[in-house]
């Protein structure tokens, strides 16, 4: 029996290297070392992993004659690639990042510029900041104005502002905004205290800027214009569909489309950039092949090529190049240019190389939704496109002359044989990414299956023709009709989710999975689009087997708290957690919540039972014991007496008596921490461990909080500067680009 499983796995890795299916495994090597990057406790040398990279290459070149040595050599080569490319990147885009809240007066140009129904949020390119040394400057800060401000982008500015550190994870292995912000270069967020005010500038900006802060104009010019004519969250759609500035649309609508499991159509993905390559293509060649000469003579395929790509750089700068459109520009341009070589455009292959580029240029994007879901997709539709095309040509071969047999497919069947296609396609783009939306998103929307069909069909039918043709109308004033047409289309996808997102069921709430979780049912689609034979596809079963195991047994925290020590969730006697707040943190209570599976809102979700007052806040875990959050120093005599568990911003005394004492100092050395009670001990997980000093997360500086030995005399609170009090401001969601 092994001998033959043996012979059988034998022969299908020689079928496999016949096609050359190994190298699609490349990408997947490379992301393995960015995640090893990413995962390091401190940061490595810069040459040292393309040292080592390099070497492996060389050892493959000497024992290529032997294939297993080859193989693992080159395998090993890639992950060290992918090390060195993470780690070039985090070298080259190094910049200050604040340490703490400041109030600081700053000069800068306004990179970009996005409105809001009521105010703006926008980027500053700092020149100036007077509170500031020019070594611990930021390079670009992100602001939110409550006003609508009268400057757009390219304005030379000078505010007051807020600002504070970027906000790390909320809780142990969540989504880090601080590392997001790091490789875009905010080294700040905040808000403008007060009013903008045009000022001087030392020099004027560089070309590269000017024309960033053009577009940006022309962008929001447009974005306006489309949200005017077709009015509500309809237009604010369209405009999101158009030009990507997405902040005009209401949190009702984002919730809405979010629960149809249709919100990627308010984002620039692959799906409008393919679209737009597609029309450019087939009108220029149809355009070209109106000449007879230009037609027999020249290589009008080649050309319509150039032209869509051109198309498909212009589309990208004009939506804001995005890291989800940059990455789906990869990929159009790619395909293209394999029809300008005359190869085969839509190929697992180039999407491999696709994944490569994005891995050497902006690595950390793997990390992201975005870059997780669309090429889960796409590498989905393109084994679903692999097969029908290995189909097709057992069909031809089996048919008399190399032709399908005479009626084998019938027109009365056209249709129905193309919507099944449809859907199937679909049936296994979703089945390929809800691995990555459970994990990224924690809810799975079950009607994705009615919802994206309808949706793709009204972007290719409303939006993405009439985006190129009102576009190209803006100028000469022509293109009111076209928005209106574009907004009928997307009020209809608005109805048609409405109906989805009330149905019984439409949104799946799930619990955080285990970090390995998604590294084995990655690993299990990856098996399943890469592999061409049934014996090694069927390898995806135990890694699928290990991945569910590894999901289902996830953390399952008693008492989470945040990094600045005063929002605090603990699970009651009913199983549920509530939340205990001296502030308002709405974005790390939604967190806690979703990755705990449950559905509501933060500001519904206070804990049972609990008392506050000035002092402090008072609630029972679900042993019946006491969790104390202190806010006063006052409060610590008594608390420290009696509670189980305190938890505050301060520093606490050295003789407090509690089970466990999350307090500034260990806050600060951990992060986000989460504790999970069994037999009456209390396991403890932090979002970075005491070793870790990392350019987006560094070591916090030894510092010494003085302590009293007894109760009765006062510790010293922990200042703002102390702890980074606000680096749990709310970032934005981590949404699927």
């Amino acid at each position: 029996m092994w001998r033959d499983l043996r012979a059988r796995t034998a022969a299908a890795f020689e079928i496999e290297l016949d096609q050359r299916r190994p190298f699609l495994w490349l990408p997947a090597a490379a992301g393995s070392g960015v995640l090893l990057y990413m995962g390091a406790a401190r940061e490595p040398p810069l040459l040292l992993p393309g040292l080592i990279g390099v070497v492996f290459a060389m050892l493959a070149v000497v024992g290529r004659r032997r294939r297993w040595l080859f193989a693992s050599c080159v395998g090993l080569a890639a992950v060290f690639a992918g090390f060195f490319s993470a780690t070039w990147r985090t070298a080259r885009i190094a910049a200050p990042v604040l340490d703490h809240i400041r109030i600081v007066h700053l000069t800068g140009f306004i990179e970009q510029m996005d409105f809001r129904r009521t105010g703006a949020r926008f980027l500053l390119r700092v020149a100036g900041a007077s509170e500031l040394a020019p070594g611990a400057m930021p390079y670009r800060v992100r602001l939110t104005i409550k006003r609508t401000p009268e400057v757009e982008a390219g304005a030379f500015v000078a505010v007051t502002a807020r600002l504070l550190p970027p906000a790390h994870a909320a809780l142990p292995g969540g989504y880090d905004f601080a590392r997001d912000a790091y490789f875009s270069r905010i080294g700040a967020v905040g808000s403008v205290l007060g009013g903008l005010t045009v000022a001087t500038p030392a020099s004027p900006p560089d070309f590269a800027l000017s024309a960033a802060t053009a577009i940006d104009r022309l962008r929001n010019a447009l974005a306006r214009r489309v949200f005017a004519i077709v009015g509500g969250d309809a237009g604010a759609i369209a405009a999101a569909m158009v030009t990507g500035k997405r902040d005009f649309l209401s949190e009702d609508a984002r919730e809405l489309i979010r629960e149809a499991g249709i919100f990627h159509i308010i984002t620039i993905s692959g799906v409008q950039m393919t679209l737009v390559a597609g029309i450019l293509f087939v009108a220029a060649r149809r355009l070209l092949a109106l000449s007879r000469t230009l037609a027999l003579h020249y290589p009008i395929k080649a050309w319509a090529a150039v032209v869509a790509m051109l198309g498909a750089i212009g589309y990208d700068i004009m939506t804001g190049s995005r890291i989800g459109t940059q990455r789906a520009l990869f990929m159009t341009l790619i395909m293209l240019g394999s029809v300008l070589v005359g190869r085969r455009a839509f190929t697992m292959r180039n999407l491999a190389y696709a994944a490569l580029a994005v891995i050497a240029v902006e690595p950390e994007a793997i990390l992201g939704a975005s870059f997780q879901l669309s090429f889960a997709a796409v590498a989905a539709l393109v084994a679903v496109y692999e097969a029908r095309v290995a189909a097709a040509s057992k069909l031809r071969q089996s048919g008399p002359s190399g032709r399908p047999p005479p009626g084998s497919i019938t027109s009365p069947w056209r249709a129905l044989s193309g919507l099944r296609h449809l859907l199937f396609a679909t049936l296994c783009a979703t089945t390929a990414t809800a691995s990555f939306m459970a994990y990224n998103f924690h809810e799975l929307s079950p009607y994705v299956l009615i919802g994206n069909p309808l949706t793709l069909a009204l972007i290719e039918l409303f939006a993405v023709p009439g985006a190129l043709i009102g576009t190209v109308l803006y100028p000469l004033g022509l293109d009111g009709p076209v928005w209106v047409y574009v907004g009928a289309g997307i009020k209809f996808i608005i109805w048609i989710a409405g109906y989805i997102a009330a149905a019984p069921g439409s949104t799946l709430h799930l619990d955080a999975f285990a970090p390995s979780a998604i590294l084995f049912l990655s690993l299990a689609v990856l098996s399943l689009v890469i592999w061409r034979t049934p014996a090694l596809r069927l390898t995806a079963l135990p890694l699928v087997a290990i991945g569910l195991w590894a999901a289902a047994s996830g953390p399952h925290y008693d008492v989470i708290v945040a990094p600045t020590g005063d929002i605090v969730a603990v699970r009651g006697s009913d199983g549920r957690l509530g939340i205990l707040a001296a502030r308002a943190n709405d974005f790390a209570a939604q967190q806690w919540l979703s990755a705990d599976g449950e559905e509501g809102l933060a500001g519904d979700a206070g804990a049972r039972d609990a008392r506050c007052d000035r002092l402090g806040c008072v609630a029972r875990l679900a042993d019946g014991r006491a969790l104390s959050l202190v806010l006063q120093i006052d409060a610590f005599e008594e608390d420290c007496a009696r509670a189980a568990v305190i938890v505050s911003r301060l520093a606490a005394p050295k003789n407090c008596k509690a089970a466990v004492v999350i307090d500034a100092e260990r806050l600060g050395r951990g992060g986000a921490t989460a504790l999970t009670f069994a037999d009456g001990t209390a396991a403890v997980a932090t979002a970075r461990t005491d070793q870790a000093d990392r350019p987006w997360s560094p070591a916090p500086p030894p510092r010494k909080a003085w302590r009293p030995e007894g109760s009765s005399t006062k510790p010293e609170a922990a200042s703002d500067e102390d702890t980074g009090s606000g680096a749990n401001a709310p970032p934005e969601p981590a949404a699927a680009e």
